[in-house]
């Protein structure tokens, strides 16, 4: 036996058994680190799967709730807001989750679905109009985050997340006013513990910053040194903190001032900074109409105000069953007639016009073409009188009231009007600084508008006149009336008007804009400015 080849092969194999023994204990190790990926995986798997129950289980309970009553529901403007926020932020959550193992079947489902679903420019118009709201009607951010709107019976909060992101909307907006409400009431509820993702500190970085740009340095020192004590690492609080300390030294001495008291900690009410001007002159004249102040009708003028019945002159259609008539509003003349439209002939309307609603239009005083503007926010659509005989009928009731021709009318305008829905103070005639702006309709000028209730409204929604203070509330089935045009041809000024935004409900209106031409015979033209 060759002991020395037999040493070699032993020393061999146990060199190569070493080897082999050294790798299966890595390999042990590494399965027990499979084992602990695959339990993470379970475990997130398990985690992801809970997720989504919760969240189906959270949608079951809501959407049962919502489908009972779906008017009534979205009627609440913090129910419209929430689920334009689900259906653009937190449903892509969802998806994204559950595109993670992808499943077939639901994702087919969301594509199939996705394109109906509101986009980020939706969320962020139904967040600010929960802020024109708040101003219109003077709610401070807990009021709407706790649902207490008036007439309401749905419950609806809104979360600190929530919160949160109304202020985020607004900061990027460089609405630094409605971002301090916001991230104050985030704050709010973070600090009475309620369950939130968002971080204290990014709430005080957005409040802080905010606060400054509001002009109120020592309660941006303040809240930023809060900031500085949650987060010392914060990547601006530090610099923020010293650049608004020595901005605010650098004022005091200027002042003469050796120390100004530190502010507290005390939340920021609705009131402590004032809202800055915009481009409306009678914003607080137009705001304070819609909250039922400020209204100018003394017990004198309403002495002038009488009911009566119209017949239209003796008109055939009218003789049996006139009009009730009722006076709104002595100078200018805005009169009310009751039962101008009947339930069934509403319904057909909505029905015709829901399929064509678009965000509405307003006519550019400089080009006269239609678009879209900030200051009005609604959707419409137009019916032609051909296509329905509700419409014909409508049209011709019109014309049997009012004694003017609608043959030169514009078509009936179907006009909706949802959460913070709204048209700011504006003219409906032309005036001479625009005289192209119905040219191209070839009738003149609007002389009238003919404006029909379509329903009630729980709250808002108030058709106002700044001008001369009047205010006129939605009624069902009813219709108010009035001249834009003296009869001399000058437009009269006095009837610049507005719709207030709606804070709870949904408003339908129906517009009719009856125009000069085909009038000479039965509005004759006068020399004076009179009514």
């Amino acid at each position: 036996i060759d002991f020395s080849s037999s040493v070699f092969n032993f020393t061999e194999l146990f060199f190569s058994l070493n080897l082999l023994l050294g790798q299966m204990t890595d390999l042990i190790y590494t399965e027990k680190e499979l084992v602990q990926s695959l339990k993470e995986y379970i475990k997130a798997e398990e985690s992801k799967l809970d997720a989504v129950k919760s969240w189906a289980n959270k949608l079951d309970v809501l959407t049962r709730a919502s489908t009972l009553d779906p008017e009534g529901y979205l009627a609440h403007p913090v129910n419209a807001y929430k689920l334009m926020k689900r259906l653009n932020t937190e449903w892509s959550e969802l998806e994204s989750l559950v595109l993670q193992d992808p499943s077939d079947g639901f994702i087919s489902n969301m594509t199939v679905h996705r394109q109906y679903f509101p986009d980020q420019e939706d969320e962020k118009g139904a967040a600010k109009a929960l802020m024109r709201l708040q101003d219109t009607y003077k709610l401070d951010s807990e009021s709407f985050a706790r649902g207490k709107l008036p007439g309401m019976h749905h419950n609806a909060i809104l979360t600190v997340d929530d919160c949160y992101d109304m202020g985020k909307t607004a900061y990027n907006e460089a609405d630094y006013y409605h971002a301090v409400l916001w991230m104050q009431q985030a704050l709010r509820q973070m600090d009475a513990e309620e369950e939130h993702v968002v971080s204290k500190a990014d709430v005080l970085d957005y409040l802080s910053y905010s606060v400054y740009q509001m002009g109120d340095l020592p309660r941006a020192i303040e809240l930023t040194r809060r900031l500085v004590a949650i987060d010392s690492s914060h990547q601006r609080a530090g610099g923020n903190l010293r650049y608004f300390e020595k901005l605010l030294s650098k004022q005091l001495n200027e002042l003469n001032q050796e120390g100004q008291e530190p502010a507290t900690e005390e939340p920021i009410q609705l009131g402590t900074y004032k809202r800055p001007k915009d481009y409306l002159p009678e914003r607080e004249i137009y705001e304070a109409l819609c909250r039922g102040e400020g209204v100018k009708m003394t017990t004198e003028r309403r002495s002038r105000l009488y009911c009566r019945y119209h017949d239209g002159n003796r008109n055939p259609r009218l003789l049996l069953q006139p009009m009730k008539e009722e006076d709104e509003w002595d100078s200018p003349h805005i009169v009310r007639y009751l039962n101008a439209l009947s339930d069934q002939e509403i319904e057909k309307i909505k029905e015709l016009a829901k399929p064509r609603l678009a965000r509405a239009t307003v006519r550019d005083p400089i080009t006269g073409i239609l678009t879209t503007a900030n200051y009005r926010v609604s959707k419409s659509a137009w019916l032609e009188g051909e296509e329905d005989p509700v419409i014909e009928r409508v049209n011709q009731r019109i014309e049997d009231i009012t004694g003017l021709t609608t043959q030169t009318a514009e078509l009936l305008q179907i006009a909706n009007y949802g959460v913070g829905g709204q048209y700011e103070p504006h003219f409906d005639f032309s005036r001479k600084e625009e005289p192209d702006a119905f040219k191209t309709l070839g009738t003149g000028n609007r002389v009238a508008t003919f404006l029909n209730y379509m329903s009630d409204v729980e709250a808002g929604g108030a058709t106002v006149f700044p001008d001369f203070g009047a205010a006129i509330y939605p009624k069902k089935g009813t219709a108010v009336f009035w001249y834009n045009l003296f009869r001399s041809g000058e437009g009269d000024y006095r009837t610049r008007h507005a719709a207030c935004p709606v804070l709870v409900g949904s408003k339908w209106v129906s517009n009719k804009w009856i125009h000069e031409r085909g009038q000479e015979f039965r509005r004759p033209c006068g020399l004076t400015e009179v009514d």
